[in-house]
């Protein structure tokens, strides 16, 4: 049980987030309305999403160093798992935008970095696989893996904020962003256990194709 206390706290937070966030209380803020909910599932999905890439440049970083296999494996599923968190983020985003601004996709300095920040990340896959030998697909991956990850800071973090398009994006533009979300208590209370939920279930199926992976070395 001491081993495994994480993966039960990571389906009873997921359970809490799916039951809260269908029929838990939200505040009806302008233009988003009941649409809020998606807070749960999008935000926190790419929040993990981020965390995942963290672990991921990390290790790359840490391979760089030591020419440890076991970093290069760990950063490569860290950013498997994150590509598949960021496919659902960009699902549940989308569908949060029809919703709201009435259509799939907008020309949003917002919402593009999210795309770039998925295609370079895409990229990273793909040259992992178009690399037979292991020591040098190692150390090209681990390097571009810094390199996207400096071009997701770059396209989410500091572009939106700096361009002259206002953005549709909740937080930009004047439209209602995480600070209002901060002050609603009731938001709060779902909103960090999501965040916590998804980042675990993400590490568990992350451990999971590590162990797959090891054993295809056998």
């Amino acid at each position: 049980m001491k081993r495994y206390w994480w993966k039960i706290v990571a389906v009873v937070f997921l359970f809490y987030t799916i039951i809260m966030g269908f029929l838990g209380p939200v505040p009806h803020l302008p233009v988003l309305h009941e649409t809020i909910r998606n807070l749960y599932f999008h935000v926190t999905m790419w929040f993990g999403m981020m965390i995942l890439l963290t672990v991921g440049l990390v290790n790359s970083i840490l391979y760089l160093r030591k020419s440890d296999l076991k970093n290069d494996i760990l950063a490569a599923e860290a950013t498997n798992v994150s590509v598949l968190l960021g496919t659902l983020g960009l699902i549940t985003g989308s569908i949060w935008a029809k919703y709201t601004w009435g259509a799939w996709w907008t020309n949003d300095p917002q919402l593009n970095g999210a795309a770039i920040t998925m295609l370079a990340y895409l990229a990273y896959l793909l040259l992992r696989s178009s690399v037979e030998e292991e020591q040098k697909r190692a150390r090209i991956a681990a390097v571009y893996n810094v390199f996207a990850y400096v071009m997701m800071v770059v396209f989410i973090g500091i572009i939106p904020k700096f361009t002259n398009v206002d953005s549709l994006h909740p937080g930009k533009g004047g439209n209602p962003g995480f600070n209002t979300y901060d002050l609603d208590r009731n938001l709060r209370l779902v909103f960090y256990p999501a965040i916590i939920g998804w980042t675990l279930l993400a590490t568990w199926i992350m451990t999971l194709r590590i162990r797959l992976k090891n054993i295809q070395k056998l």
